[in-house]
This record gives structure tokens, sequence and C-alpha cells, in this order.
């Protein structure tokens, strides 16, 4: 049966986390048995995606919706749906957290304030104004998946380093309009707030992020190119949101494109050129291991 599955996030206060995070799991053991995937809660609001049957979902999202509003059409809030042929999680998690996107910077808070919201039919647009920085906000070993036409790439490895980077590379007087983009748009919504608060003006965002733009914007209109990174076992997807061919190392979690899986170094499960080179033999034990209980689990080679 094909899954459904949801990302979503609002940034909406919460009082009682522990609280909230025992009601959600009561509710799926009640009524979602199929519910995987992973929702975040911190006081600044809810972030997650999960994945279930259709009609199980539709609970889900339904109690959700009624709990937290997630549905919304208001600033600093995104839902969306996508479909996987398989089960992309292997549980589900409600873990409370301090931020939903540790950014460790008090005077970003899309409670308060976030930058313009630009919808992906109108993103060709706007990035296409040579006076427009165009910002990718992701992690290094997303980017090397896909990117847009012309962006910038701060080669983050954490998003807690975006902070540093802009105060090095950018100039509130110099930039005057800064667009930005993430996988979902809640990174985003994070930037946004931060540059705001430094004295940057015009600052933009692609609403609902790259997700939205791969299922809004036909390939043939389309400046982005490769495919978009997603935190699950589908690893990467393309226009429409169909399921990508990126892989993922399972032992150093950096993705792999098809010619990365004939490189030497590559052995599922076990090692790829990435990681290969810092493979210690009790390393390499304990995932020879657990590949070979996959394997007889799952019927993986």
């Amino acid at each position: 049966m094909e899954y459904k599955v949801a990302a979503l996030y609002k940034f909406t206060p919460i009082e009682d986390i522990p609280a909230l995070r025992a009601e959600i799991y009561a509710f799926a053991e009640k009524n979602v048995p199929s519910i995987c995937g992973t929702l975040l809660l911190a006081p600044e609001g809810i972030n997650g995606t999960i994945a279930a049957h259709p009609t199980d979902m539709d609970k889900m999202v339904e109690y959700l919706d009624n709990r937290l509003r997630v549905k919304d059409s208001d600033k600093a809030c995104e839902f969306k749906y996508s479909h996987a042929s398989e089960q992309p999680f292997n549980r589900f998690k409600v873990r409370p957290k301090k931020e939903l996107i540790t950014l460790r910077k008090p005077e970003a808070d899309p409670n308060k304030f976030v930058g313009e919201y630009v919808e992906a039919e109108d993103w060709n647009d706007l990035i296409n104004d040579p006076e427009v920085l165009l910002i990718d906000t992701r992690n290094d070993y997303e980017t090397k998946v896909g990117i847009f036409d012309g962006a910038v790439d701060p080669d983050m490895k954490v998003f807690t380093e975006f902070p540093d980077w802009v105060e090095e590379n950018l100039d509130p007087e110099k930039h005057k309009k800064v667009a930005m983009f993430c996988t979902g748009g809640i990174r985003c919504e994070k930037a946004s707030s931060y540059m705001l608060a430094h004295g940057f003006e015009n600052v933009y965002h692609l609403k609902g992020g790259i997700l939205k733009y791969l299922e809004a914007i036909p390939a043939d209109q389309s400046k982005w190119k490769g495919e978009c990174f997603v935190f699950d076992q589908r690893v990467s997807v393309k226009h429409g949101l169909e399921e990508g061919d990126w892989k993922v190392c399972h032992a150093c979690r950096e993705p792999l494109s098809a010619e990365d899986t004939k490189r030497p170094e590559y052995e599922n499960g076990i090692s790829c050129h990435h990681c290969k080179d810092n493979l210690t033999p009790e390393r390499e034990r304990a995932l020879r291991s657990r590949q070979k209980h996959y394997a007889e689990k799952y019927g993986e080679q």
C-alpha cells in the first residue's frame, strides 16, 4: 500500500510540552497504527515529517490541526503532502527540543517577525532580478544533491554557522535584496527573522521551500538543478515530488549519486568514498553485523 507523507511546521507558542507529547502518543497508539516519522515540539512550535497509510494519515492530520492548527495558511506555518511507495521511516517519535531549528539566536523569532513570503509561481521572477542575492540556507551535504541556478552556497556543516556567515559575508548597506530558500521553508523562517533583526530590510524566502517549488513548477520552466535531498529513506525527490535516484551511505549518512555507488570504496551499508579511509576495524565489524541483520530481516544485499 502506498504511504502518505506529511511535512509540516508551525511557529506557535507551546507551554506544556510533556503533556502535549503524551497526548500525541496516546492518540497515535489508539487511532493511527501505521504512523511513523518524527514530530518535534519546542516552546516556539511544532515541526516534523510523518508517514502512514492514507486513512491513518487523515486521522492524524485532523487531530494535529484541531490541536495546533497546523494547516492554517497564516505566516510561519507550512503543510504539504507527498507520497512514498514504502514506509520511509522506521518508527514514530515525538521529541521535545529547545528550538525547532537550532540557531541559538534568540533575536530570530518567527513568532514576532519573518521575511516576505514568495509563492513558488513567483519565485523565478524574483531570482531573475539582478539586484537579488540568492542564498541557500541548507547544509553542504544537501546542496550537492541539487541547488537553484545562480545561488550562493554558504558551505555550512550545520545551520548554527549561518549567523557567522552572514556577519562575515553580507552587509545590509550593500545587499539590499536577499532571497533565501531551504527544503520545506522552516530554516528560512529563522534565517529571515535573524537577518531582519540585524538590519537587512528586503528579505524574501520561498514559501513552502524547494519541495513546493518542485511540486508546482514544471521541469521545463524550472531553475532548479539536480534533485532535492530529503530526510527520510527516499533520500531525494525530483520535480513532481517523484522519488529520486540518490542513495545515502548508511555508515556516514552522506548522499551518494549513481556514479558514487560505482566507486570501489562503496559497499552497501558499510562504506563509501567519504568514509572508507576512516573506517576502523571495530566500526567495520559493527556495520557488517548491522547489514547482516537488515539483509535477514528485509532481504537487502
